[in-house]
């Protein structure tokens, strides 16, 4: 078979969506939404036996899923992944940023602006920012070769500069290092969406809410799956749909 042969074979199958960060909670959640909406997903994740496990778990329910082992903030496990869903689907139509971190918080999730740790301030930028650029740029080429290709970042509703700023507006507690990370990711967003302008490629910011996860300790009133709504709707957004945005359930988040 030729490679142009086996290409158009791919491409007559079923969407493809790579979820980093999909072994559990909300990114789980989004590989568990895309798959029942027929997608094959890629559940990408660091940690073998939690990614294998999520697989098996999705699969249980009839998720096409594989696993593509992953660490966001390693150059050469994001090329490898590249590489791997290449020679798997030749494609990508979906791409889901959804690995995160919060980085080390005192009590009642406090980070105090004045007495942060640099190099922990760089950790929670290299995931949460950088993770995304890397995944996403080696992940293009791929992305460019779908039909109708979408990319998801997923945000938080603490990034929003609007509502940080408005003492009226409860935001929660002070997050020096978490919040600013998104608030930077929501940046890079838009300048994909500008430089991608026209290209057929739509990239949008998910707010999931507070999701009772392990990020949260589990305490908060959403649950993963209500989380996932919103990212799910945006990877799956017709050629009409926005760009460039930050969303939540209601609506439109301001930045």
């Amino acid at each position: 078979m030729s490679e142009n042969e086996s290409r158009s074979t791919v491409d007559a199958g079923p969407r493809v969506a790579l979820v980093t960060g999909a072994n559990k909670g909300i990114g789980y959640e989004i590989a568990a939404g895309l798959g029942a909406l027929g997608h094959r997903v890629g559940v990408g994740a660091r940690d073998d036996a939690r990614r294998e496990a999520a697989v098996a778990k999705l699969r249980a329910v009839g998720v096409d899923a594989f696993g593509v082992p992953l660490d966001v903030t390693d150059d050469r496990s994001v090329a490898e992944a590249a590489r791997l869903v290449e020679r798997r689907e030749g494609r990508l139509d979906v791409l889901v940023n959804n690995a995160g971190i919060s980085g080390e918080t005192g009590p009642g999730w406090v980070q105090d602006p004045t007495a942060l740790d640099l190099d922990a301030v760089r950790a929670v930028v290299d995931t949460n920012v950088l993770g995304v650029i890397r995944v996403t740029n080696a992940l293009l080429p791929l992305l460019r070769r779908a039909p109708a290709p979408r990319v998801v970042n997923v945000s938080s509703a603490v990034a929003s500069l609007t509502r940080q700023a408005d003492p009226a507006v409860e935001v929660g507690p002070v997050m020096a290092v978490y919040a600013p990370t998104k608030s930077f990711l929501n940046a890079v967003t838009v300048q994909y969406a500008r430089h991608l302008a026209g290209t057929g490629i739509l990239i949008n910011a998910a707010c999931p809410g507070l999701v009772a996860t392990d990020f949260t300790g589990f305490q908060a009133p959403r649950t993963p799956r209500q989380g996932a709504a919103t990212p799910i709707r945006l990877a799956t957004l017709p050629d009409d749909g926005p760009t460039g945005g930050f969303f939540e359930d209601a609506g439109v988040v301001p930045w």
